[in-house]
């Protein structure tokens, strides 16, 4: 949508520390809970925002932020085409973390 992805994702677990330096990050709880860990621009000061289901949040760009939820949640995030799910500085992405610009979606759409 007008150069932007809208994004649906089922998570489970800890993301990884990262940043979008030329973007924000829009996330709305579709369904459980999604946990934000943010840092500060000195890297010493972390809060945790805690987002329920129908809760919206922006993380603005260049704000290092570690999304979780250890029971799961489903999320819809705006981004722009391309960004990558683990941010332009991030730390080493370990195995369980999917560092993609998105999955097309499989199944049939309704014809138009």
């Amino acid at each position: 949508m007008n150069d932007y992805d809208v994004r649906i994702a089922k998570v489970e677990g800890e993301h990884l520390w990262h940043a979008h330096d030329d973007t924000d990050e829009f996330f709305l709880v579709l369904d459980g809970e999604l946990a934000i860990a943010l840092r500060d621009d000195d890297s010493r000061t972390e809060r945790t925002v805690t987002l329920p289901k129908g809760a919206v949040f922006v993380v603005p760009r260049g704000i290092e932020h570690k999304p979780s939820s250890p029971a799961g949640a489903s999320i819809l995030m705006f981004e722009p085409t391309g960004t990558l799910s683990v941010g332009d500085r991030h730390e080493a992405v370990p195995s369980h973390v999917d560092a993609t610009t998105g999955h097309a979606l499989t199944g049939s759409a309704p014809a138009r």
